[in-house]
């Protein structure tokens, strides 16, 4: 527990250091969350166009019985990593203040992710499969959107703090 605690520190400590030239405009847990959900937004697209371009060779892709496309593929790989990361950087890093208990906001977290997975899904769908855009750049679009999404559900909502 003790290393885990200095991780947490030593990540806190790496992060407040670049926030003083923005503290006029953004508050310290809103650059925190920019910090750590811009982190595991740009890892979960680089396993995304890993998993596209080098590990998901054809077209279509069996995964545990299941065919889907390569780009879902992709996809899920992503969330299998981004997810768990992404749920302990909100709660020992973000939004520390949270007096919710924890399994209650990983229940929270995780129907906050499903929808995004289901809008993510969708919309890669739309843009990749019928507009025939590229799948890396929308993948990077929709990572904004669901971010903007995310924040606000995350903040309102998951890791909220009640007043006693």
């Amino acid at each position: 527990m003790k290393k885990l605690e200095r991780i947490r520190k030593l990540i806190l400590s790496f992060i407040d250091f670049f926030h003083p030239p923005f503290r006029k405009f953004i508050p310290l847990q809103t650059f925190r969350y920019a910090a750590c959900g811009g982190s595991n937004a740009v890892l979960n697209l680089l396993i995304f166009y890993l998993g596209y371009n080098f590990i998901f060779k054809n077209n279509v892709v069996n995964l545990l019985g299941f065919s889907v496309t390569r780009y879902i593929a992709a996809y899920i790989l992503a969330l299998f990593i981004s997810f768990p990361l992404g749920f302990f950087l909100n709660k020992y890093i973000v939004f520390q203040q949270s007096n919710l208990q924890g399994h209650i906001q990983l229940v929270r977290y995780a129907s906050i992710t499903l929808s995004s997975i289901l809008f993510d899904y969708s919309l890669l769908h739309l843009l990749v499969g019928y507009f025939k855009f590229w799948a890396t750049p929308s993948q990077a679009f929709i990572i904004v959107l669901l971010s903007l999404y995310s924040y606000f559900c995350q903040t309102y909502f998951t890791f909220k703090t009640i007043k006693k």
